[in-house]
């Protein structure tokens, strides 16, 4: 289910997984490299992450045609397994500005909901986020339950 608001986008899915797996998944930079990507358009390539509140992250990768990009932003929640909120700010668009990424995992009966809320999005590009994370979590999904 994905719900897009003005300047919000909701997803949320089900992993066969441990919360807690879904949360090293998710905070590992060996790991987060192998799913963070979608085939044809971007790969993570390097990640680097203090994780803690105040904390800072950045995620370097390559793009389709060879091009480099890069995400950065700052750690707002850490709890693990529960809880992860970050700010975020992509250099593929020259007007970005620094929008808020909280996931939030629930375990049930070995399977775990995660719930994306990505917020403060500005602008038509800022919206565009709402094709990318239901890809984005489809791989989580896939690296997780298959590793």
């Amino acid at each position: 289910m994905t719900a897009i608001l003005i300047d919000t986008i909701t997803q949320e899915i089900e992993i066969n997984a441990s919360a807690s797996r879904v949360f090293t998944a998710l905070t590992t930079p060996d790991e987060c490299v192998r799913w963070w990507g979608i085939g044809g358009r971007f790969q993570s390539t390097r990640m680097e992450c203090d994780l803690r509140p105040g904390g800072k992250w950045i995620v370097r990768g390559t793009r389709a045609g060879g091009g480099e990009f890069t995400v950065r932003g700052e750690y707002r929640e850490v709890d693990r397994p529960r809880l992860l909120s970050f700010t975020w700010l992509p250099d593929w668009h020259g007007d970005a500005t620094e929008s808020l990424v909280r996931f939030e995992l629930s375990e049930a009966n070995g399977v775990t909901t995660l719930r994306l809320t990505h917020s403060g999005l500005t602008g038509e590009h800022a919206r565009m986020h709402h094709l990318g994370w239901p890809e984005i979590l489809g791989k989580l999904r896939e690296f997780v339950e298959t590793h």
